[in-house]
């Protein structure tokens, strides 16, 4: 059983387990006030050229996600996102559950927002008698495997800033995003051109994980204790500080996202090779296929995957995840299976 259901079954890259088991027998102080932490926010504000950057660790994609929008927005103002964004499809109600609405654009299969998407709701909320918006939400890689360019992210930029929005980038596949091959986005770029945005760990390699990036300095007062109002701080914080070190700081966190991506990008060539089509075709860690009905028990019993949408009455579209951990040979196996069972 071939294993592409999500990137984070896996406990964690080798390199993070030892660094753990080493300093195991330490007594650290808690709560992130720690060298570890120190040490890993002052490595990311290096790499991002932004030594004003306010860096907080939390422990997963969701819980930074609305962690940062309650922070950062008042009552009565909400998030602008895609369709298919994460915070509206996959977080069971997170960020609404702080009170801020969630504003759709009905966005393309890439998944990605555009200033064309982005001001009719901003023109809509011009009537004070409705939600005002306030935070641009967007995500690299995009839900649907598709990466922005920097061209893209120049563009949201300047729209929000002339629109008195905030940029904030999930980060939760930061990794991949930046191994996909026309990737031209590097982390200076998001400190400048957005206002917060996160390194994801937790699908790249770290047990757990997520190293959030304040830049705007009127976004940074406060933080740590909504932090801890929304039971977002980990007691053992020194295990995030130290994962993200060991990930980062000779650039191993770089070199097992472009595997995983390498590895899907083998997996979605050779499914087309066999003629089978994406929806969309994915730059990152994770592909599309779209597989009529009566190859879903074929696929059942070869690997594990997650059912995405519906096609057609008569086909599916599945999604395929690979990792640090995934194998040549298990996209090799995997490929060969599949076409003998076809």
């Amino acid at each position: 059983m071939y294993n592409f259901r999500n990137d984070y079954s896996e406990a964690a890259h080798p390199a993070v387990l030892s660094a753990i088991a080493a300093h195991n027998g330490e007594h650290v102080i808690g709560y992130g006030a720690d060298d570890y932490c120190a040490s890993a926010a002052q490595l990311i504000k290096n790499l991002c050229r932004c030594p004003e950057a306010d860096v907080q660790f939390l422990i997963g994609g969701t819980q930074t996600n609305f962690t940062a929008i309650a922070a950062f927005l008042r009552p009565w103002e909400g998030v602008i996102c895609a369709h298919t964004g994460h915070v509206n499809g996959h977080e069971g109600g997170a960020v609404e559950a702080t009170g801020h609405k969630l504003l759709q654009a009905h966005a393309a299969p890439d998944g990605k927002l555009t200033p064309e998407l982005i001001l009719p709701l901003v023109e809509e909320g011009r009537n004070e008698h409705v939600v005002l918006p306030r935070l641009v939400y967007i995500s690299d890689a995009t839900e649907n495997g598709v990466v922005y360019t920097l061209a893209e992210l120049e563009a949201l930029s300047a729209c929000c800033r002339a629109n008195n929005l905030l940029l904030f980038l999930d980060g939760a596949r930061l990794g991949a995003a930046f191994g996909a091959a026309e990737n031209d986005v590097t982390l200076p770029d998001l400190a400048r051109l957005t206002d917060a945005f996160y390194i994801g760990g937790t699908k790249n390699g770290a047990l757990m994980g997520e190293a959030l990036v304040i830049v705007n300095p009127a976004l940074q007062e406060g933080f740590f204790r909504i932090k801890k109002q929304r039971g977002a701080v980990l007691a053992k914080g020194w295990l995030l500080g130290l994962q993200f070190q060991t990930l980062l700081e000779d650039g191993l966190y770089w070199t097992i996202a472009r595997h995983a991506v390498d590895m899907a990008q083998a997996l979605q060539s050779g499914l087309e090779a066999m003629g089978i089509p994406m929806a969309p075709r994915s730059a990152s860690n994770m592909v599309f296929p779209v597989v009529p009905d009566s190859l879903l028990p074929v696929l059942d019993a070869l690997c594990a995957y997650e059912v995405w949408t519906r096609q057609d009455e008569r086909h599916t579209v599945i999604r395929l995840v690979t990792s640090f951990a995934t194998q040549a040979a298990d996209v090799e196996g995997f490929l060969s299976d599949l076409k003998a069972a076809l």
